[in-house]
Parts: structure tokens; sequence; C-alpha cells
């Protein structure tokens, strides 16, 4: 269970708010729930509207909620403390850094004017690998054992990693693709959608070393970027690709572990593991 008081963990959704990102974000917060019960989970977009609460609105409503909670409690005699540490505690849904999107989630905190902390992003992370090779093998672009999740044979030869936010998105996407390259067997490169040529240079980098089918596996989530740039460097690089990750059960789990480990509680596992 989550703690009494604990703060709200806001998950800070990038780009523009539609109904599918909702939904998407609503499935990120519901496995959320279920791996720590009774938590308080929020969704907040960096732009919001009056039909999708902003983070710094919603952060500023979730302040707002806890000092009621206290004045209420006091007023019924209740000895209570007036509540100290973060209101929320922000996690971006971002697999990998986006610097442009980082400071402007760090200037909505700001701008609500709440004490709140802001975790890093949720990659590199092996779960990550994990979500990138089933994303692959249900576009039917690499073949999984059901069972432990490895390679048996694989459709494609080399993977471009698709990732979002420049060079040091590039880097930190090439940790994570090491451990894919690791399940996969086949050489595995990142390279960015938002510089120009960057996927077709890693394409060209790919069959050069012999890889002959290659296939383009975004380092993404999904709402942080417009749908079409992974088709149009899918046609740049010659090659089928797979769906963003989405709404993968590790995304959930990631946000979560990124919530307990900045209010210091020990993650659902430890809580659950019977002494010995």
């Amino acid at each position: 269970m989550a703690p009494e008081d604990a703060p709200a963990l806001v998950l800070a959704v990038p780009g523009a708010p539609s109904s599918a990102t909702r939904s998407l974000a609503d499935e990120v917060v519901s496995i959320a729930r279920s791996e720590l019960p009774g938590l308080d989970a929020r969704i907040g977009y960096l732009d919001g509207d009056e039909e999708y609460p902003s983070l710094t609105s919603l952060l500023a409503r979730a302040a707002e909620e806890r000092t009621a909670r206290f004045e209420q409690a006091r007023a019924a005699g209740m000895d209570v403390k007036e509540p100290d540490g973060p209101v929320a505690v922000v996690v971006p849904l971002l697999a990998g850094p986006d610097g442009a999107l980082v400071r402007a989630l760090r200037q909505a905190v700001m701008d609500s004017r709440v004490a709140a902390e802001l975790t890093d992003v949720l990659g590199p992370h092996p779960l990550l690998a994990e979500a990138l090779h089933v994303r692959l093998s249900e576009a039917g672009l690499a073949r999984a054992d059901r069972a432990r999740l490895f390679t048996v044979a694989t459709a494609a030869d080399g993977i471009i990693l698709a990732s979002v936010g420049g060079d040091e998105a590039v880097q930190a996407a090439g940790i994570t693709g090491m451990l894919l390259a690791a399940r996969l067997a086949v050489p595995v490169m990142a390279a960015a959608l938002d510089q120009e040529g960057s996927i077709a240079s890693v394409a060209e980098q790919l069959r050069g070393s012999g890889s002959q089918q290659l296939a383009l596996a975004p380092y993404l989530i999904g709402p942080e970027i417009d749908a079409s740039l992974i088709e149009e460097a899918a046609r740049e690089a010659d090659c089928s690709a797979a769906e963003a990750l989405g709404p993968y059960p590790a995304i959930g789990k990631l946000a979560l572990a990124k919530y307990t480990t900045a209010l210091g509680i020990a993650p659902p596992q430890a809580q659950n593991t019977p002494a010995h």
C-alpha cells in the first residue's frame, strides 16, 4: 500500500493532448496503481486545455487539496502536523532524455509554485529493451520465445533505434540498444528522428557492415512526437517499422519506480517479499 498522505504521482505527458494520448496515459497510471494500491496517480499535460489539465494547473490543484485535507482534519480536532515534503512527484512520460521537453516540464513545475519533485526520464533500462523486443516481434520483425522473450529467429538482421532529443538522446538510446542487441543477437544502432540525415546515415552504416534486412524500432512512448515522423523515417531507411512503446506494462512499472525512488519508499516487490 502507498503510505498515508504520500505525494501524488503526476505523469507528465509531453506534446498536444488528445483522446489517444489520454488513453495511453490512463493505461500507464492504471499499471502503476495496480503495482502500488492506494497510489494517488494523476495525469498532467505539458500543453493542457480545458478538457486535459495542464501540468501547472494540476499541481496547483493537488497542493490546494492537500491543504484542505489538513485544515479539515485540524477543524475536526485531530492532532495532525502540517504536511511537509513534496506535494507531488512528477514523472516525465519519456523513454529517453529530450532537453527541450525536460526544460519545458521543469518550467511548468516552477510556474505552479508548488513543492514538486521532477524525476529523470524512464530510460535507459533493461525493461525498455524487453518492450522494444516485444514491439518488434508484434510487427513480425523479430521472433520471440513466448516463455522467456528471447529470440528464436529474427526477421531483421539490423535494427535502427529511433530516438528524439538530439545527441544526448541517441547516446542514451544506445545503452538500451546494447541490451536489445544482446537479446536479438543482431546489430542495433541508435539514430535521431529529429536530426536530418541521422536515420539514413545509420541505415547506410548497418548495410555497409553486412545487414540486409533492417527494421526501425521507435525508442519512444508515443505522445512526444508526430507518428508521421516514424513513417517518414522508415521510408528514408527503406525498411519496416515497429510501433512505439505505448502503454507497455514496463512503462507503468518504471514510472512507479521513479516515484518510489524519489520518496525513498521500498518498491512494491520489496514490500511484498516475505522475510526469511
